[in-house]
C-alpha cells in the first residue's frame, strides 16, 4: 500500500523556515543611522572642552630668519645712466646707512645690484630698496622715490595708454597731450588733488602713491584718454577727494 512509503515528518518544515529566517540579515534604514549619529554628536557636544596649553616658542634670531644672502637686480635703460650717475650719492646713502644693505652698479650688465649682509636687520629692507631704485629708474625724483623706503602704504603702478583705448598716430599723441596739459598743468593738478606723483614716459604712465589715491588718479587719467574734457575730470576728482577726506 501507499501508506508504507517514508512519511515526511511535520517537524521538519518549521525548522527549514527557521533556517531561512536566520539566513536573511535585517538592513538598517538610513534614517535610523542618521538619528544615531546626531544623538552621538549631541552627546559629544555636551562634554567639557579640554583646555590645551598655548605653545611657547623662543624668538628667532636675525641670522636664522635671514638665511642666505639675497640679491635684487634692477636693469637701467640707457637714457637713465646720466641721472643715475648724478644722483648716485642720494641713492647710495639711504640704502647703505638706513637699510644696512650693499649696493653697486654693474657696468657690464647695466644693472643696479642690491644685496643683504650681516648688518641687515629687517628682511623687508631688500624689497623696499629695490622699489626705491626702480621708481627712480622709471623717472621719479629721488625725493619722491625715497618715500617708498620711509612709508609702508605706498605703491607703484604702471600701465600703457593703449591698454585703456587702442589709439594710433595723432590720436595717441593727442591723448598723451590731454594727460599732460599745457605746460604740464593737467598732470600737476591731478597730482596735487590726488596726492600722487605721475610720470609720463612716451605711452607709459607710472603712478606713485597710496592704493586709494592711485585709484583716483588712474580713473582721472583713463577719462582723459577716453576723451573727457579736463574741466569735467577736475570736478570729478575734486568731488571724490573731498568725500575721501571726510571719510577719513
Amino acid at each position: 500500500m501507499d501508506t508504507d512509503k517514508n512519511p515526511v515528518p511535520d517537524s521538519v518544515a518549521p525548522m527549514e523556515n527557521k533556517d531561512d529566517a536566520d539566513s536573511f540579515t535585517k538592513v538598517k534604514s538610513k534614517k535610523s543611522q542618521k538619528r544615531k549619529r546626531e544623538q552621538d554628536g549631541a552627546s559629544m557636544d555636551t562634554d567639557e572642552p579640554v583646555a590645551s596649553k598655548r605653545p611657547q616658542f623662543p624668538p628667532i634670531s636675525g641670522d636664522k630668519l635671514r638665511g642666505s644672502d639675497e640679491m635684487r637686480k634692477i636693469p637701467v635703460p640707457a637714457h637713465r645712466y646720466t641721472p643715475l650717475k648724478d644722483n648716485w650719492l642720494k641713492i647710495f646713502t639711504p640704502i647703505v646707512e638706513n637699510l644696512q644693505l650693499q649696493v653697486r652698479f654693474n657696468l657690464k650688465t647695466r644693472n643696479v645690484e642690491i644685496k643683504t649682509c650681516k648688518e641687515t636687520q629687517d628682511i623687508t629692507s631688500l624689497q623696499r630698496a629695490a622699489d626705491f631704485v626702480k621708481a627712480f629708474v622709471l623717472g621719479f625724483q629721488v625725493e619722491d622715490a625715497l618715500a617708498l623706503i620711509r612709508l609702508d602704504e605706498l605703491f607703484l603702478e604702471s600701465f600703457d595708454v593703449t591698454d585703456v583705448k587702442p589709439l594710433k598716430g595723432d590720436h595717441l599723441s593727442r591723448a598723451i597731450g590731454r594727460i599732460a596739459g599745457k605746460g604740464g598743468k593737467t598732470k600737476f593738478t591731478i597730482e596735487n588733488v590726488t596726492k600722487t606723483r605721475i610720470v609720463l614716459a612716451d605711452t607709459k604712465v607710472h603712478v606713485l602713491g597710496s592704493f586709494q589715491n592711485i585709484k583716483m588718479a588712474r580713473t582721472a587719467i583713463c577719462n582723459l584718454i577716453l576723451g573727457s574734457p579736463p574741466s569735467k575730470v577736475y570736478g570729478n576728482i575734486r568731488v571724490v577727494a573731498s568725500r575721501t577726506a571726510e571719510r577719513f
